[in-house]
């Protein structure tokens, strides 16, 4: 079989869906050997390939960067199938071509397009989800991340059930417990990380809650912040906006500059050692497909404080302390009995790291094939 994938995020390799897509890529030729995989990307895109893929590039023409990305997945990739004589379309996120020579499987993360008006409130965003949403119904078949998130999928977009199935992502095995002294050691100096710390890794758009977590430490700052500050890890964005929410102006204005602290980008390389320098992980996402943050922390032996979602719920069981979304002071007593009840952090810990165990990449890409050999015309 000849299976040609969507790699346009390849060029984005520390958002999810570009993470999700380099998975999938190394796993595929593994648990499929027999299989001819190619990935479509964007002439003059020269990043390296795992082993077992083969490059099918695709000319963009003259336009602005948001009508390239609309004109390769609409006009490029589906005539790249054509010529590769592609038997299956595999689109690793939701941006199905409205024609495709051969049956297409779409992954969609999430609908947070759909669920939040903010992320569509520009007419470009509304056209383009728009588009997204009628091409949908033609694809073979539909891949998500949780049941939580095929239960939207379910709800808002109508499709028959048996073409929509949940495959759970994976956690990649450089998410580890086990320290690695020289690495830790530089991971610390490198961000200036406190001897110890509670970390927020996650995104700074509105459905991440960041007035929460924030909130948090409101409540909790007298017992726990000197020992255990909030580091905030990742691209900040230029101040707050109608879909980003910048945390340094509410730190000052709440009065929590001296137990919260912001390190700016991670390389990814670093994430591990990050994460096992935490005394915990705090995470009051409003809404998730998965939460793959959440899984890597659980993996690198980090007690979970978390948002008692669907999607979070599903994934973490009993192996994270999850609260509502918006109860700032019980996630603050949450985190403040894992971090002073060492029996609790101990047996989050153990739990989180059992619980990781089940989400591995090589059962990803297992039943990703499955469902790509069950599609048909």
């Amino acid at each position: 079989m000849r299976i040609l994938v969507s790699g346009w995020f390849l060029q984005h390799p520390a958002t999810g869906t570009g993470q999700y897509v380099g998975e999938i890529l190394r796993h595929l030729p593994r648990v499929r050997p027999g299989w001819t995989i190619g990935v479509a990307l964007p002439e003059g895109w020269a990043g390296p390939l795992p082993e077992g893929v083969e490059p099918v590039r695709v000319r963009l023409p003259r336009l602005p960067p948001d009508f390239q990305k609309l004109w390769f997945e609409q006009i490029g990739l589906p005539g790249a199938a054509a010529r590769w004589r592609a038997d299956r379309l595999f689109v690793p996120y939701w941006a199905p071509p409205l024609r495709a020579p051969a049956p297409v499987i779409v992954t969609v993360h999430d609908l947070i397009p759909l669920r939040f008006p903010e992320y569509r409130a520009t007419l470009a965003a509304r056209l383009y989800t728009a588009l997204v949403t009628a091409a949908t119904p033609g694809a073979a078949h539909l891949l998500t991340d949780s049941e939580a998130s095929r239960q939207d999928l379910l709800q808002r977009l109508r499709l028959p059930p048996e073409r929509v199935t949940a495959v759970p992502l994976g956690v990649s095995e450089r998410f580890t417990p086990r320290p690695d002294p020289v690495e830790d050691a530089r991971v610390r100096n490198r961000y200036d990380l406190p001897p110890a710390y509670v970390l927020y890794l996650g995104g700074f758009d509105r459905r991440k809650n960041i007035e929460t977590l924030l909130a948090v430490y409101t409540w909790a700052q007298d017992a726990i912040g000197e020992n255990f500050p909030l580091v905030i890890a990742g691209r900040l964005p230029e101040g707050s906006s109608r879909l980003f929410v910048d945390p340094r102006p509410l730190a000052r204005a709440w009065g929590l500059e001296h137990v919260v602290r912001t390190i700016g980008p991670v390389a990814e390389e670093d994430k591990p050692a990050l994460y096992r320098g935490a005394s915990a992980f705090l995470y009051p996402s409003r809404y998730e497909g998965f939460g793959l943050p959440v899984l890597e922390a659980m993996a690198c032996g980090v007690p979970v404080v978390a948002s008692e979602i669907p999607a979070l719920m599903e994934l973490a069981g009993d192996a994270a302390y999850l609260i509502p979304p918006e109860d700032a002071r019980g996630m603050a007593g949450a985190l403040i009995a894992v971090l002073v009840d060492t029996a609790l952090g101990r047996t989050l810990r153990e739990r989180g790291i059992r619980r990781a165990a089940a989400f591995t990449w090589i059962a990803c890409a297992q039943r990703t094939a499955e469902v790509m050999e069950g599609s048909t015309p």
